[in-house]
């Protein structure tokens, strides 16, 4: 016990440390690697893994899946492993489903977003936090901020975080950072933020709704478990591929709408689009990408 406590003492001395010189990003960076590397070790060999990670899934279906993948590849999603469904995205992709969704984006944003969202190739820096506020704030946030400084409607059926507007324009922002090869480059600069961080961290990991449920049951342990007819998909690369096309629900889908969607499969009412939660979370689920190259918008099931 003793040796516990020095051990505890002495982590955290050299985290305050870590965090007086500035780096207020040491625990999340060590978090993402140390994840990315369970990533990468359980899809390396999926049908040797078996017993390790899948115990569940066919021997025909694990031997059909794409082995040895490196990190960068998880920005596919559950493609990244199933070599059929990858095959079936990327015939859509030839003429995507959301084509008219980016032109009307496009039009949206030259006509009232350019001044107050100057740089159309940012989608990989958030969510950001904001230290004025003391808050987080996703990318979906800070093009609401700009509609309603543009005098826009806002409500359900206009402006808000789920709305298809709001998909539309974000898939036109999130094509234009793919394009000029940006990646997912998240930042966490002070305590603040380090905080927003670890409570998205928490929140991620937490058991709820009636289920009990966490989100790390179906993206880190479940990742390549089958649910119904789909594979869960991991949480390195999660969030490279936003807003994505649901062909379930024949509509282009923002992250704020995804999370929704994730929070009543797990028997919990969904949380507010915008609030902390919601955002922290998203906090925490984009830095898991950093350093990932963008792929939305895309299609997904």
């Amino acid at each position: 016990m003793l040796l516990k406590i020095a051990k505890t003492t002495v982590l955290l001395a050299v985290t305050a440390a870590t965090l007086n010189a500035g780096q207020f990003n040491a625990q999340a960076e060590k978090d993402r690697i140390e994840l990315t590397k369970y990533t990468v070790a359980k899809f390396d060999e999926p049908f040797k893994n078996k017993y390790t990670f899948f115990p569940h899934s066919g021997d025909e279906e694990l031997q059909k899946w794409t082995k040895n993948i490196p990190a960068s590849g998880f920005k596919n999603g559950s493609y990244a492993y199933n070599a059929t469904g990858k095959q079936t995205r990327d015939d859509l992709m030839e003429m995507p489903p959301f084509e008219e969704n980016m032109e009307i984006g496009e039009e949206l944003y030259n006509k009232h977003f350019k001044t107050c969202f100057p740089d159309p190739t940012t989608a990989g820096d958030y969510p950001k936090f904001d230290e004025k506020s003391k808050s987080t704030v996703s990318l979906g946030e800070e093009l609401l901020s700009c509609a309603k400084k543009a005098g826009l409607k806002m409500g359900k059926k206009a402006w808000d975080l789920k709305g298809k507007k709001m998909a539309n324009l974000q898939s036109y922002i999130a094509l234009q950072s793919q394009e000029a090869g940006k990646k997912v480059n998240v930042k966490i600069e002070s305590a603040a933020a380090a905080a927003a961080y670890e409570n998205g961290k928490h929140e991620f990991y937490a058991q709820r709704g009636y289920l009990e449920l966490s989100c790390a049951s179906c993206h880190v342990q479940g990742a390549g478990q089958r649910v119904r007819l789909e594979f869960m998909s991991p949480i390195t690369g999660g969030m490279t591929h936003f807003p994505s096309y649901r062909i379930s629900k024949d509509s282009l889908r923002t992250l704020e709408t995804r999370l929704g969607g994730c929070n009543r499969n797990m028997g919990e009412k969904p949380h507010k689009a915008g609030s902390d939660w919601t955002s922290d979370i998203l906090y925490f689920m984009a830095y898991m990408s950093n350093g990932m190259d963008l792929s939305g918008p895309d299609v997904r099931k």
